[in-house]
């Protein structure tokens, strides 16, 4: 196990588990709005309601937090059990009786809240713990039927494809500026995308051998991410 990789071990027990909270033990107090040591202004952020874009930069801003076994290794396994619905408090384990004192109510450390609804196990699996063969470009109006609308994914809405893999295997979709926007199982393969991308499902359903599925990705099997 690389340095680091307890964070991860440590979101995965809480998931297989079904844990409530998540306790991470650092040197750190939590997370800050900036480098506390840098910047004399820096305050702990003791609430986290959501592991947005800015929260992710935060968690990387000073060489404290940067690379594996930082702040940012934590953040992400936050991010993992908070999407399955569990909590995760983050605090200094330097600072003897603070973890008791904190589940007692008293302030300290960060909390990062986790969803109210819960992502099913299937889900959490598939965006988690399977590893991305290949990642698949969307254009705009595709990454928008998937965000918000609920859609599957069609082979219209593909710009491109990177990557060599199969039917049945994990990709990541990403959006016309590269910016990951979810995660699923691919009904084709790289070979056969790269053939139908662009196409409408009347073309493709056009094309020998290839009428079984309609999506390239069913809601199904999709988690937005």
């Amino acid at each position: 196990i690389r340095v680091g990789d307890n964070d991860t071990l440590a979101a995965q027990v809480a998931h297989l588990i079904d844990a409530d909270l998540l306790v991470i033990l650092s040197d750190v107090d939590g997370l800050f709005t900036a480098d506390p040591r840098k910047d004399p202004g820096a305050t702990l952020i003791p609430l986290i309601h959501e592991i947005n874009e800015d929260i992710e930069q935060r968690a990387g801003l000073s060489s404290t937090f940067e690379g594996t076994g930082g702040m940012a290794t934590k953040v992400r396994a936050a991010k993992k059990v908070g999407d399955y619905g569990v909590s995760t408090l983050i605090l200094n384990g330097t600072r003897q009786r603070l973890l008791p004192e904190v589940l007692s109510g008293h302030p300290g450390g960060s909390l990062f809240l986790g969803r109210e609804r819960r992502m099913n196990s299937r889900k959490h699996w598939i965006a988690f713990t399977l590893r991305s063969r290949g990642q698949v470009q969307l254009d705009q109006g595709a990454v928008e039927a998937l965000v918000h609308k609920g859609k599957s994914l069609l082979a219209s809405g593909i710009l491109d494809i990177t990557g060599q893999f199969d039917a049945g295997d994990p990709v990541t979709c990403t959006g016309p500026d590269g910016k990951e926007c979810a995660k699923g199982l691919v009904n084709f393969s790289s070979a056969i995308l790269i053939r139908i991308k662009g196409l409408k499902t009347a073309d493709i359903q056009k094309i020998p051998g290839l009428q079984e599925y309609e999506e390239v990705i069913h809601r199904d099997n999709l988690v937005i991410l």
